[in-house]
């Protein structure tokens, strides 16, 4: 009862994560620059395989599916925080800032499933290349990314209906925008412990399942590579190159956030700030580029349009 009666309306939050940053118009400038070049480089992945008949294949439905997954996980956060450095405009309503946190982790977890399942691509590519096209089709690709989404958002959901009915007792946010370990923090709970608890082991399975499925892939890819001819292995080292290097760039700052602070690594307030910035745009950067330069297909397609500009 104390802590009900100690409770607050909110009918908006106040982001507080920038407040120690010495230099936000830099940090802001940054952030916009990496999120308009990162939400470009999507955009024109997915026109090019929406609009060129040849890259509607498996493959390329899973790297449009990735560069959607990218812009929703980039946008969910990223305008809040150049709002905050750049026009001062500290402030989100609460509706707004409960859907922010829900698309904000949609976006993560959906990175990690497609991840997953563009390595089950190309296990099934190389493993099986005979009896590819008939294993995994364009429809059954749809169907299997459909089912991904449905299943990201049974997990996220948890957050909304955890975070709803609990009262307020402070409406500043101590981190950079709307995700669930902010909001949490607001409520008048006494059992965060709890809470934490509950939403970090729905993450560390998602984590290591995709995780430990990636690298299983990975293994069976390279038994296959190594009863293969030297062509062929150059073949398929060039094709599997442009997933890992995505892998690595996300898991990489995931797993120094999530895991190491759980196994008790104190990181400071500014430390995570930059981890949770460097995990959203980072990957959402550089996996368009790699696809584009690393994907002949695609490689080729900008390389004609620029061709053409010239003439």
């Amino acid at each position: 009862m104390p802590l009900h009666n100690s409770s607050i309306k909110v009918r908006e939050f106040i982001i507080g994560g920038f407040e120690t940053t010495k230099r936000p118009l830099v940090v802001g400038v940054v952030i916009l620059i990496t999120y308009v070049l990162a939400i470009l480089a999507n955009i024109v992945n997915i026109v090019f395989i929406i609009y060129d008949r040849r890259l509607h294949k498996p493959m390329y439905l899973l790297i449009c599916n990735l560069a959607v997954v990218d812009i929703l996980y980039t946008s969910s956060a990223c305008p809040t925080m150049i709002g905050v450095l750049l026009a001062g405009d500290n402030t989100i309503s609460y509706v707004p800032c409960i859907i922010q946190m829900f698309v904000f982790h949609l976006g993560g977890v959906m990175e990690m499933l497609a991840l997953a399942v563009m390595a089950f691509d190309r296990l099934i590519a190389i493993g099986y290349p005979f009896q590819y096209h008939s294993y995994l089709t364009n429809v059954r690709t749809l169907v299997l990314t459909y089912f991904l989404w449905i299943v990201a958002c049974g997990f996220v959901a948890v957050m909304p209906a955890t975070v709803l009915p609990l009262p307020h007792c402070s409406s500043k946010l101590k981190y950079t925008f709307c995700d669930f370990a902010a909001i949490i923090r607001t409520t008048c709970s006494v059992n965060l412990g709890y809470y934490f608890n509950m939403v970090t082991i729905i993450a560390f399975f998602l984590l290591f399942f995709t995780f430990i499925f990636i690298c299983l892939s990975y293994v069976w890819i390279i038994v296959f590579v190594k009863l293969s001819s030297n062509d062929d292995r150059r073949k398929m080292g060039s094709t599997c190159l442009s997933h890992f290097i995505v892998v690595t760039c996300y898991y990489c700052p995931v797993f120094i956030r999530i895991v190491l602070t759980r196994l008790g690594v104190v990181l400071t307030l500014e430390a995570r700030h930059g981890l949770m910035i460097g995990a959203i745009l980072g990957p959402s950067l550089v996996n368009p580029f790699v696809y584009c330069l690393r994907t002949n297909e695609i490689k080729y397609k900008i390389f004609k349009i620029f061709s053409h500009c010239e003439l």
